[in-house]
């Protein structure tokens, strides 16, 4: 009896991870199969799509109508970019947090963490006429500034929790035979902390190849990432359904390939410390 009640309920659970995976996963099985689509048939009823022919003209038309490569190069530079500079920021900061703490330092964590909930469109003419006056608008180097100081209090925050997990006994240990402040930082508490910094790298990684907001606002063309290029088919006479699929396909598969290839070390670092 209680081993039939145990795979009932094993059953239970599984059919409900189940659909609430498929959910999660069906709209971008849905972009995808509408991107296989002619404009005319994609706007059809979802069974007549499925049963509607499969045809690459969507992705033909966007690569003429577009440069993707130009835009992909953009957002691996912006990506790569804001994430190298805010990691260079944020590893010293989240050392000094977590190995030698002040009397605010919560408050300040606090306090950098309160700036995630401003709303960006709240700050946005004023870095937009500081941005226009520096000609930094539609620039690489602009977005690179704006995407790193955006997420910095994440990477702070992700490695300051790391961190911590870190005895700080090791790190007297290190002083005690002769290590200074850089090679304690670079030899002794970075490799401990690899794991974490790996998957914080990989999280704003994300975050920065998915960010919109900045990417629509302060570019045109010369330095518009993939955000942007997928924003392109969305027009005053409507949206081209096929076409603007095809474009997030083309958008999302290479950071969805990333982090398939890369999810075990995610994993491994967002539950860095977690067991002891």
């Amino acid at each position: 009896m209680a081993r039939a009640a145990s795979s009932r309920r094993k059953a239970v659970n599984t059919a409900i991870v189940g659909t609430i995976g498929f959910l999660m996963v069906f709209p971008v099985l849905w972009i995808v199969v509408l991107s296989f689509k002619s404009e005319i048939d994609a706007i059809r009823a979802p069974l007549q799509v499925l049963l509607s022919g499969w045809t690459f003209d969507s992705y033909a038309a966007v690569q003429e109508r577009s440069n993707y490569v130009l835009h992909f190069y953009n957002s691996v530079a912006i990506s790569l970019g804001s994430t190298a500079i805010g990691l260079i920021i944020a590893i010293p900061a989240a050392w000094a947090m977590a190995f030698v703490p002040r009397k605010h330092t919560k408050d300040v964590l606090i306090w950098m963490l309160s700036t995630k909930m401003l709303p960006p469109v709240g700050v946005l003419v004023p870095i937009y006429l500081i941005f226009r006056d520096l000609g930094l608008l539609d620039s690489r180097a602009g977005l690179i500034f704006v995407l790193m100081m955006m997420n910095l209090p994440i990477l702070i925050w992700m490695l300051y929790t790391y961190f911590k997990e870190i005895p700080g006994e090791i790190l007297e240990a290190a002083r005690m035979d002769g290590a200074g402040l850089r090679d304690e930082v670079l030899h002794v508490l970075t490799p401990m902390a690899l794991p974490g910094i790996a998957s914080t790298v990989l999280l704003n990684i994300i975050l920065a190849w998915n960010e919109a907001f900045w990417t629509l606002n302060l570019t045109a063309g010369k330095a518009a990432p993939l955000t942007a290029f997928i924003a392109s088919y969305s027009s005053p006479e409507g949206l081209f359904f096929a076409k603007l699929s095809a474009a997030s396909v083309m958008a999302i598969a290479p950071i969805l390939i990333m982090g398939w290839f890369s999810q075990k070390q995610l994993v491994r670092g967002l539950t860095f410390g977690a067991v002891k």
